[in-house]
């Protein structure tokens, strides 16, 4: 009989240590959770994020590409255009000193002409 109470309070103070152990830990799990949820949140916002910086980044990267091309050959035309002026300033040069030359034997003939008739007047 003098045994019986005593481990009705034993099982008892077990008891109530096993409850208060189950609401530390259930306190833990609701801390975990609510972490977790955090977390995930956190995770999908970064998701999204990542979806909007790599679909920019996409569309720049295209960007970039058509200025290059752009450049490229906007550089190409340029260079012809340059070529193509050297060329034509040649040209002009060339024809100038063919002109100039023309000019001095018809000049030199025609003093020469004049220097003829001058003397045959003499």
């Amino acid at each position: 009989p003098g045994a019986g109470p005593g481990l009705t309070g034993r099982c008892r103070a077990g008891l109530a240590e096993l409850r208060a152990r189950r609401e530390e830990l259930s306190g833990r799990i609701r801390e975990e959770e609510a972490e977790r949820s955090r977390l995930q949140s956190r995770i999908w916002a970064l998701t999204e994020r990542l979806a909007r910086t790599s679909e920019s980044l996409a569309r720049h990267l295209v960007a970039r590409g058509e200025l290059d091309r752009t450049i490229a050959e906007t550089e190409a035309a340029y260079g012809k255009i340059l070529e193509s002026s050297q060329t034509l300033l040649d040209v002009l040069k060339g024809e100038v000193g063919n002109a100039g030359k023309a000019n001095e034997p018809q000049s030199t003939s025609k003093e020469k002409e004049k220097q003829a008739r001058g003397q045959k007047h003499s």
